[in-house]
């Protein structure tokens, strides 16, 4: 999962783009890069870590340019290498650099046509620096020096049928402008906005409203499935549906976990979604749990808080905080190793025992994925005196692997595969434990744009929307996942080409 971010402005919009990758932080903690243009050259710094350790004054300073985009970082595929940080850039056609949150799924097969059909060489093992090269051989095809508006969009067109899987894209062309383009079938959000200066319109596309609201941009709309938007470098807006038969399928996890609780994506508030998601567990609850003594309330925090919040309120028994949180330690689920996320645990929550002691606890989480974060919990509310630990999760049970950006590359991984609930519940040590019904975490999804028919749903029906996934693709994606090393290096990017980086010390 990673964040994007993209800016067309009247002034220099380094910092802006800083801003934007702060508060979409929480979708990649393992790199973070900014490519600006000035004086007709990218300017660019990237590396490992996160974004407020990654770009200092030096690097803001050198960042010129009143175009840009940026990029936060969790790995999917690949390594977690500072050289597979994003943005990345390709040269020819005029100069392109380009940032993407998502994954291909034809990667293996993409190699093999860049390198025999476009004739280009690919330099990492990441499937953006594919999707880089994919779209700069489509423009190069128009030959032509000065790109209009349709060229660009007939190359996003071909990039369509060529690219399988989930997309959303920014990149700049050197003396043209900004590009954003999202998948035919919307599995990745991406939104855009704009604000008014002096010096005129300026315009913003992000993974999430939220970094729109933090850089005072105000909400357009979503880029639709499928659409390609276009800003020139002096600041001409166009737009074009470039897929032939787009539909909307957006991530269903993206509510459930990834996304910002102020964040509106596809018309569909994250923060609603989970009171939403809160209200259907806790009347599920209500009606297969009514011979339970529950005593209080408790979330998991953060993302669980709003959803516990309504739980309580169904079952009528108090809504207690029982775990303090260190804000220091990053997300768990997204940390990239298993020893690194089980010692994180215990950094990152602390209970308050005059919560649990002697009380028989309902607790509340986003989801279960693993199960050893859950089992962790359990343990320690049993250890500061709970009598029975009962446990909510508010979305199904995560069965299956993850292909369009999310990191759940096995399915061994996974505490729900092949188990039935008896199973769970006996291996996380809790002494009763309950799922959210799919349809229901379905309807409190949608509930605000009735105009979503169907989401992306892989994750906990096994059924991919792409329609290219079978046992021996998830085999083989397995058997890479496990071969390569996600452990973080304290290394900063070098470039084997002199790309103008910034960045260098």
């Amino acid at each position: 999962m990673c964040g994007i971010v993209g800016i067309v402005g009247t002034s220099p919009v380094s910092q802006a783009l800083y801003d934007g990758l702060t508060v979409i932080q929480h979708r990649g903690q393992d790199a973070a890069g900014i490519v600006t243009i000035s004086d007709n050259k990218f300017r660019m710094r990237k590396a490992n870590g996160l974004v407020k350790d990654v770009f200092h004054t030096r690097h803001m300073l050198r960042l010129t340019g009143d175009i840009g985009i940026g990029h936060v970082r969790y790995p999917t595929a690949g390594t977690s290498s500072s050289s597979e940080a994003q943005p990345f850039y390709a040269n020819s056609p005029y100069g392109i650099s380009l940032a993407h949150n998502g994954n291909l799924t034809n990667a293996e097969e993409l190699t093999q046509w860049i390198y025999n059909t476009a004739r280009r060489h690919v330099n990492t093992s990441s499937d953006s620096e594919l999707l880089l090269n994919i779209f700069a051989h489509e423009l190069q095809q128009t030959d032509k020096l000065d790109l209009l508006p349709e060229d660009i969009f007939n190359a996003v067109a071909n990039v369509h049928t060529i690219a399988r899987g989930a997309y959303a894209a920014v990149a700049l062309i050197i003396g043209k402008g900004l590009v954003a383009f999202r998948d035919p079938y919307g599995i990745r959000p991406l939104v855009f906005g704009k604000r008014e200066t002096e010096q005129g319109t300026e315009y913003m596309v992000a993974s999430e409203s939220v970094a729109l609201d933090a850089c005072d941009f105000e909400f357009i709309r979503d880029v639709a499935p499928g659409e390609a938007i276009f800003i020139s470098e002096d600041g001409q807006l166009f737009s074009k549906q470039c897929a032939q038969n787009p539909t909307y399928n957006p991530c269903i996890f993206e509510f459930v976990y990834f996304a910002r609780p102020d964040s509106t994506m596809d018309k569909m508030s994250v923060y609603g979604s989970r009171v939403e998601m809160g209200v259907a567990l806790g009347k599920k609850i209500a009606r297969d749990w009514e011979d339970l003594d529950i005593d209080v309330v408790i979330p998991i925090p953060e993302t669980s808080c709003d959803i516990a919040l309504q739980i309580a309120q169904e079952l009528d028994i108090p809504y207690r905080q029982g775990f303090v949180k260190n804000r220091y330690v990053g997300r768990t689920f997204i940390m990239p190793g298993q020893a690194q996320r089980k010692k994180s645990v215990r950094q990152k929550l602390n209970a308050i025992n005059t919560e649990f002691k002697g009380k028989n606890v309902l607790l509340v989480d986003d989801s279960i994925v693993r199960g050893t974060t859950s089992e962790q919990i359990i343990t320690m509310a049993r250890n500061a005196g709970a009598k029975k630990v009962y446990f909510a999760s508010a979305a199904p049970e995560v069965r299956f692997p993850n292909v369009y950006g999310i990191d759940m590359p096995s399915a061994n991984e996974l505490v729900a595969h092949g188990r039935e609930l008896e199973d769970i519940c006996e291996l996380i040590g809790a002494d009763k434990l309950i799922f959210q019904d799919l349809e229901d975490l379905i309807s409190a999804v949608g509930h605000s744009n009735k105009d979503i028919k169907a989401f992306e749903t892989s994750v906990f029906s096994g059924s991919y929307i792409t329609n290219d996934i079978d046992h021996d693709y998830l085999t083989q994606l397995d058997a890479v996942r496990n071969n390569t090393t996600k452990e973080n290096t304290d290394k900063e990017a070098d470039s084997i080409i002199d790309l103008h980086n910034e960045g260098a010390e």
